[in-house]
């Protein structure tokens, strides 16, 4: 019969809700196609009426589904949408100043995107707040302080209109980048530009700085990744932006999260710029029963295309680096073992190990990036119900 049925005529034969047969969708239980007008969710009535008899799936052991509706990004097996945009293309051709506004208000600003601050008072708080933690603290630990600090010096960060949600925004992400010690001199305006000086004590290459702003695009949003629904759980109950920001650094670090880069630094600096060295601490890991970070994704089964796409923007800034061959190296035992391709986190860890960056860089550009899709995500929650969701009870009784 083919994909005629609607969403809403595929959630009343199986008797469930909309936001229900969008987890069928998610799961792979059900599939779903587009109508030619680009936005109709199909279906086919054999396969739904086949699901019908069978009656609604179980949830796996240990997985959990919070489904919720949104317009910001669309996740696939093979590919990541930012407002039915192709995040692979935006990287090659927008700045994340520019996805920002995309992904806060439906559209590319109509002329030049204006150039991002923090107000005097909040860096110098800022500033001041990760000044004062010990040596040696990852940048990405100087972030969950200096949000915080920023905070409050702004009277006004309850105010949680559009408008001024998207102005905070940006004060906030600017004074993530500004806030923190810097490495070089700053040579330009974008948040690109002023984050290499902050993770990098050397003058940018050009392929490699173009490396690191797509990698701020690609990282952007996720859909509810753990820190996405965090920060999300938070502005459903009205918390501030900086607040929604700070929920969402507080879960970003997690190793299974955002910390599985710090995890693939790791394992490139263990190889000592060799890639002869590559096999023992690969082998290392395997024996220890540990994964091997930055590999494997439980959506793109057939490979992450943003790691794709930023690893080829690496080779061809710095083709002879010698970090960039013990990366190659990994990629290819990790390969060997028939384990998973690498995902956006390894390739991360590559554009900081080749680009000489600071320990912790690659989760400290994840966490900037992402920044931005928490305040997306903030502006769709500020008009919704709370998220609540119930536990099912197994202890004693």
């Amino acid at each position: 019969m083919g994909y005629v049925m609607t969403a809403a005529q595929a959630a009343a034969r199986l008797g469930v809700k909309p936001a229900t047969l969008y987890a069928y969708v998610s799961r792979g239980t059900l599939t779903r196609v587009r109508a030619a007008d680009g936005r109709t969710s199909l279906f086919d009535p054999d396969e739904v009426e086949r699901l019908a008899l069978r009656g609604r799936p179980r949830r796996p052991a240990g997985a959990a589904d919070i489904t919720v509706e949104s317009r910001i990004t669309e996740l696939t097996a093979v590919s990541l949408r930012y407002r039915g945009q192709d995040v692979v293309e935006l990287a090659r051709t927008r700045s994340l100043e520019e996805v920002a506004e995309l992904l806060w208000t439906g559209q590319f600003a109509a002329g030049p995107v204006p150039y991002w601050q923090a107000p005097h008072v909040a860096l110098t708080c800022g500033q001041a707040a990760q000044a004062a933690l010990p040596d040696g603290i990852l940048p990405l630990e100087r972030l969950q302080v200096i949000v915080p600090a920023m905070a409050a010096t702004d009277p006004l960060r309850l105010q949680l209109d559009p408008v001024a949600v998207q102005a905070a925004g940006r004060c906030i992400v600017a004074g993530m980048v500004d806030c923190l010690p810097p490495q070089t001199a700053r040579t330009g305006l974008s948040v690109a530009a002023r984050l290499w000086s902050r993770l990098c004590a050397t003058r940018p290459n050009p392929g490699l700085l173009r490396a690191l702003a797509a990698a701020l695009v690609l990282l952007a949003d996720h859909e509810l990744a753990a820190s996405t629904l965090a920060a999300r759980a938070a502005a459903s109950v009205r918390a501030d932006p900086y607040a929604v920001v700070a929920t969402g650094l507080g879960a970003v670090g997690g190793a299974l999260h955002g910390g599985s880069s710090l995890g693939a630094e790791a394992l490139l600096a263990g190889a000592h710029g060799s890639p002869g060295e590559v096999p023992r601490v690969v082998g290392e890991l395997l024996r220890r029963g540990e994964r091997v970070p930055g590999f494997g994704h439980f959506v793109y089964s057939a490979g992450d295309p943003r790691a794709i796409a930023l690893l080829d923007l690496v080779r061809r800034a710095a083709p002879k680096s010698a970090q960039l061959a013990v990366a190659d190296a990994v990629i290819a035992e990790v390969r060997s073992k028939s384990l998973p391709e690498p995902n956006i986190d390894f390739a991360l860890a590559v554009l900081a190990r080749v680009a000489g960056m600071v320990t912790g860089a690659a989760e400290t550009v994840f966490a900037v990036a992402r920044a931005t899709g928490w305040i997306a995500h903030a502006l769709e929650a500020y008009t919704t119900a709370p998220i609540r969701p119930r536990a099912l009870y197994t202890g004693l009784r």
